[in-house]
C-alpha cells in the first residue's frame, strides 16, 4: 500500500527506531508498504520512519535498481569523508552542504531474518547515511555546521533554494558606514557639550561634521541597493529597509545639528 511521507514542517518523532523482534505479517506489510512508496514516488531510498512506523527498517534502490529490503541497519565501519550538496524529501528541494562518510559498510537482516552485511560507496553510501540519520529520528540539519546551518534554516523560511551567493547574510559591508556615521554622530554630540564647557564656538566644526554625516547617507543610501540586488530573496535589501535606515540616519543628524545651530 502506498503511503505518505512525512514532509516539513510536519514534526518527525525524536524517539529512536525500535530493532525488529519478531519477523511476522506486521513486518512484512511494513516492507511492502515502503516498497510501493518508493516506487510510486521515484525515490532512491525510503525509511520506516519516514511513512510514520518506528520499526528499524529501510529499503533501497541498489545500482541496478533493484529494491533491497534491510531490517536493523547498522553501520559498522567507515572511511574517507567528503562535503557535498544534497536533499531529502523531507524538505522538498531546500539543498544543504552536508559532511557524510564516502565508504560505509552496514550489517542488517532481511524479512527471513537472516543476517547480511553490505558495503557502499558513492552516492548510495550517501544516501543510506540520510536513512540511518531518519531511523534515530532526525534529519541531515543536526550534522551542519553553525553558518551552513543558519544558511539553511533562512532558505526554509523563505521556501527558496538559494545558492550560497543569493543567501541573505545576517551582516553586511554597509552596515559598516552606519556604524561610522553613528560614531561621528556621537563625536558632535560631544563637540555640542563641550562648546558650553570651554564657552566658545565650535560650530564651524559642528558643520564640517555635519557634511561628513551627509555624504556617509548618501553613499549607503546608493551602496545598500548596488549590495542588495546579490540577495533576491533578503528583506534587509528591500528598498523600503533601506529608505527607513537613511531616514532614521537623517532624523538623528537633525536632533543634533538643530540645537546645535541655535546654541553654538
Amino acid at each position: 500500500m502506498i503511503k505518505q511521507i512525512t514532509k516539513y514542517p510536519a514534526p518527525l518523532s525524536l524517539e529512536y527506531g525500535t530493532d525488529v523482534r519478531v519477523f511476522d505479517e506486521k513486518l512484512f506489510s511494513l516492507l511492502d508498504d515502503l516498497k510501493d512508496t518508493i516506487k510510486e514516488n521515484n525515490l532512491k531510498a525510503l525509511s520506516a520512519y519516514q511513512i510514520g512506523s518506528y520499526f528499524n527498517a529501510i529499503v533501497f534502490k541498489d545500482e541496478n535498481g533493484e529494491i533491497v529490503e534491510m531490517v536493523n541497519p547498522i553501520q559498522i565501519s567507515h572511511s574517507g569523508e567528503s562535503i557535498e550538496e544534497e536533499s531529502t524529501y523531507y524538505y522538498g528541494d531546500i539543498t544543504a552542504k552536508v559532511k557524510r562518510f564516502t565508504d560505509i559498510s552496514i550489517v542488517y537482516e532481511d524479512r527471513k531474518g537472516e543476517s547480511h552485511s553490505l558495503k557502499f560507496s558513492g552516492d548510495l553510501a550517501r544516501i543510506l547515511q540520510r536513512k540511518l540519520d531518519y531511523l534515530f529520528g532526525t534529519t541531515f540539519i543536526h550534522r551542519l555546521v553553525d553558518d551552513e546551518k543558519d544558511k539553511f534554516e533562512g532558505k526554509l523560511s523563505s521556501g527558496v533554494n538559494l545558492g550560497y551567493d543569493n543567501y541573505c547574510p545576517t551582516t553586511f559591508k554597509r552596515d559598516k558606514i552606519i556604524k561610522t556615521i553613528n560614531i561621528v554622530l556621537i563625536a558632535m554630540v560631544l563637540l555640542f557639550i563641550t562648546s558650553f564647557v570651554l564657552e566658545s564656538s565650535l560650530w564651524k566644526y559642528q558643520l564640517y561634521s555635519s557634511f561628513v554625516v551627509l555624504v556617509m547617507q548618501i553613499t549607503y543610501f546608493f551602496y545598500a541597493q548596488y549590495e542588495g540586488k546579490q540577495y533576491s530573496s533578503c528583506v534587509s535589501c528591500s528598498i523600503g529597509n533601506i529608505i527607513g535606515t537613511t531616514a532614521v540616519s537623517f532624523v538623528r543628524l537633525s536632533a543634533v545639528m538643530i540645537p546645535s545651530y541655535f546654541f553654538m
